[in-house]
């Protein structure tokens, strides 16, 4: 089966922006409903703040079109008035403003198992017990060699994970996870964030099997997006703040994207 999105034929159809978006409410999000998952957000000071909402699209999605995808999700009347509903907490700046443009990052999306967290293990950042190396910071008290490996790229552990494995959108949601929100109590040990960043992974991402290789690989296209009014960026945040962000994750062959986005601050009561 040739599942290739892109061939010379289909550049004769762009992406346009009368295309129909539908809500799709129904589509539950295992990580959303998760009590264990809720009390951990909760204590990374980033309930409320953390969502994802799907939707269907009516037309043929093409990576070398991503921006447009982007300005035309972003501009539907549907889609706008479903981000309000959840902008009504205070959490986020409601798009009150039509977007006007938007800037699109192609994240890497390869990763099929937990093997790319394999090195932390062995490394000295972790103890047998699977409990965090503290460390001293002139900054930060309650520092560890986790984040320190995480943020900065003169520590001794920063490249035991490499530097294209560190940009896979699956290390991206372990790195959002590990620095959580304003009010962040940070984990003792490693497994709270594999385990969470393993279930938002496989809530979001598509796969599909070869027949014949029986080799799984990811179907999803994964794009970081800021969008920006006639006042500048208004989504997902008007500053910028690392652990602000929002993903359009698509599923090419349904037809149905989700939009994964954190707003970084203190936890949000619904």
């Amino acid at each position: 089966m040739n599942h290739s999105l892109i061939t010379p034929c289909n550049r004769d159809k762009p992406f346009v922006e009368d295309a129909g978006w539908l809500p799709l409410p129904s589509k539950k999000l295992l990580f959303l409903q998760d009590k264990d998952t809720l009390a951990l957000f909760m204590k990374w000071s980033m309930l409320g703040r953390l969502s994802a909402q799907s939707y269907s699209f009516d037309q043929t999605f093409y990576p070398y079109n991503s921006e447009r995808f982007a300005l035309c999700f972003f501009r539907d009347p549907d889609v706008v008035s479903s981000l309000s509903k959840e902008l009504k907490a205070g959490a986020w700046v409601p798009l009150d403003k039509p977007v006007v443009c938007v800037d699109v990052e192609p994240v890497p999306c390869t990763q099929v198992s937990m093997e790319l967290f394999d090195p932390i293990y062995s490394c000295g950042i972790l103890r047998p017990s699977g409990h965090v190396v503290k460390c001293f910071h002139d900054v930060y008290p309650d520092y560890d060699e986790l984040r320190r490996m995480l943020q900065e790229e003169d520590s001794e552990h920063y490249y035991v994970v490499g530097r294209e494995e560190r940009g896979e959108f699956l290390f991206r949601i372990f790195e959002h996870l590990c620095f959580g929100g304003e009010l962040c109590q940070y984990e003792d040990t490693i497994d709270p964030y594999i385990s969470t960043t393993k279930q938002i992974y496989k809530d979001l991402i598509s796969v599909q099997k070869d027949p014949e290789t029986k080799k799984i690989s990811v179907v999803s296209t994964v794009l970081r997006v800021w969008a920006y009014d006639e006042s500048g960026r208004c989504y997902p945040g008007r500053r910028e703040e690392k652990q602000t962000f929002a993903y359009l994750i698509v599923d090419p062959f349904k037809r149905h994207v989700t939009l994964f986005y954190h707003c970084y601050g203190v936890v949000v009561f619904t």
